[in-house]
């Protein structure tokens, strides 16, 4: 019983751990750097203890080699690692808006912290994405994100190479489709500076004396943030649900 222990189930628990702490160190709401390293490593060793007898029939034979354990846990680490970027890549779709909605309605300058992105972001963006990453818990889409790790076992097989031609393939759609869908939810913002602009431009032929250098900025900063207010549902509905598509292909019905 010892031995079993010793060198099955531990062999087991590293394998599973491999995974499900790399994906956790990444996937949005885990992996941020302002929590705290101790609650993440707790969240991730407390997920990997309860599902490895599940997950343990699932494992290779503990091989003899040392060098062959290192590529099973690095290939496990590489899965980890996908699997937690795609909803990080779904997730930037909110700070693609934000950057966008940022520009156009003047509001580029002043900087916030971005909990998606982990540095200073314009303050649109960095509001919507708190929002966003506050949404994950309050919907318990986190629970889609362990769930699409767990499920994993069946797309990335262990000790199976993985096909990183497929696998570059996908993470490149989901880019395209996370910049798409985040221009999309800027465009009425995107519509209304231009709207905004044109007018400007006229107003400015037809009368050159008005200062337009401070008619321009208040007048389009309060603009963008009625639009704002209004469209945010919108926004996260959005963001949310292609959040929670893209996660789902992952999951197994």
């Amino acid at each position: 019983m010892l031995e079993e222990i010793l060198t099955l189930n531990i062999f087991a628990f590293i394998m599973v751990f491999s995974r499900v702490g790399t994906a956790l160190f990444i996937i949005p709401g885990f992996g941020g750097t302002k929590l705290n390293m101790r609650a993440r490593l707790t969240i991730a060793l407390t997920i990997a203890f309860l599902v490895t007898p599940v997950l343990a029939g699932q494992l290779p034979s503990m091989p003899g080699a040392p060098l062959n354990l290192l590529l099973l846990i690095a290939g496990e680490m590489v899965a980890g690692a996908i699997i937690g970027t795609v909803p990080l890549i779904l997730m930037a779709s909110v700070h693609t808006a934000g950057t966008i909605i940022s520009f156009v309605s003047a509001m580029a300058n002043a900087l916030a912290f971005d909990p998606i992105s982990q540095q200073q972001s314009a303050i649109v963006a960095g509001f919507l994405s708190t929002i966003a990453t506050l949404l994950i818990f309050v919907l318990e889409i986190h629970h889609l994100f362990i769930r699409a790790i767990l499920d994993s076992y069946i797309l990335f097989q262990p000790g199976v190479a993985i096909d990183f031609g497929d696998t570059l393939y996908l993470l490149a759609r989901h880019v395209a489709d996370s910049f798409k869908i985040g221009l999309q939810i800027a465009t009425p913002f995107v519509v209304m500076s231009i709207t905004y602009n044109l007018v400007l431009g006229v107003l400015t032929r037809l009368a050159p004396q008005v200062p337009s250098f401070f008619v321009i900025m208040p007048v389009q900063i309060g603009l963008g943030v009625v639009l704002l207010m209004i469209t945010v549902p919108g926004i996260m509905f959005v963001a949310m649900s292609n959040v929670e598509r893209g996660v789902t292909h992952f999951i197994v019905p």
